[in-house]
């Protein structure tokens, strides 16, 4: 075997994969402080096709440089806003019928490898601050909380680590 060349990774160029029919999931980052996880949930997003990334609260937006260095330039393909309340937003989108998915160690959680999701289901995942987690009102109010399983000493993942395993699951399985 051989690695691939730079002709062979490319895919598409900005415009084209801002045509592309995208995953009807979008990811809400509750209140997450660092630049360089919104950045690397860019990227991830737009590696899975994310329809939207949403930053609430306190999390960072582009134009940043900490945001640049990890996205890579995610941060001009996949679709991004801001707003000032996680807790509203998931309320609004929850109205419209979205489904509500948390990344959050909860008794009565789905292990993420037993979750499946519907393909014509819209489902907004919500992941959180780093020390903190997703706000307990908005886990109030989650149709399901998603835990990876995990086996070490630590009890938790980086949140855009956490965020890239939840998505693969979403998207692929």
């Amino acid at each position: 075997m051989r690695k691939k060349n730079i002709i062979e990774l490319t895919h598409c160029d900005l415009e084209s994969y801002r045509r592309l029919d995208k995953v009807p999931v979008r990811v809400l980052c509750d209140n997450v402080r660092s630049m360089h996880n919104i950045g690397a949930i860019f990227r991830t997003s737009d590696a899975f096709l994310i329809e939207e990334v949403i930053l609430g609260g306190i999390s960072g937006c582009p134009p940043h440089p900490e945001i640049s260095k990890t996205a890579l330039g995610a941060e001009e393909s996949v679709a991004w806003r801001h707003v000032d309340s996680s807790l509203a937003e998931v309320e609004r989108l929850k109205g419209e019928g979205w489904r509500i998915a948390v990344l959050e160690q909860t008794i009565g959680s789905v292990a993420l490898n037993e979750f499946r999701r519907d393909p014509e289901e819209r489902l907004l995942l919500v992941v959180g601050n780093e020390v903190e987690g997703v706000d307990q009102r908005i886990v109030d109010i989650a149709d399901t909380c998603l835990e990876i399983p995990q086996y070490g000493t630590k009890h938790s993942l980086n949140v855009s680590c956490s965020a890239a395993i939840a998505l693969w699951q979403i998207v692929f399985l």
